[in-house]
């Protein structure tokens, strides 16, 4: 290994920036506690569970069987 690298002719990865975009989202105790579980089984953080869960229902196109409750407020569950 050398001690000093030569960094001047570097060129900056244009879409490190698109890889991963940083969001925040309210999620219910019960279901952190599922990814939490099950990154404890397979050894990924829960975070990127949730990211590849998610990731495959956009690939697949899978779509969530919604039913409007009499009297709910939009957004709730």
């Amino acid at each position: 290994m050398k001690k000093r690298y030569d960094f001047t002719q570097a060129v900056e990865n244009p879409y490190a920036k698109r890889l991963k975009r940083s969001v925040t989202i309210r999620l219910d105790q019960d279901t952190i506690a599922f990814f939490q579980s099950l990154s404890r089984e397979c050894d990924r953080s829960y975070p990127t569970l949730i990211s590849l869960y998610l990731r495959d229902c956009a690939k697949s196109g899978r779509r969530l069987q919604l039913k409007r409750m009499i009297g709910s407020k939009r957004g709730t569950a």
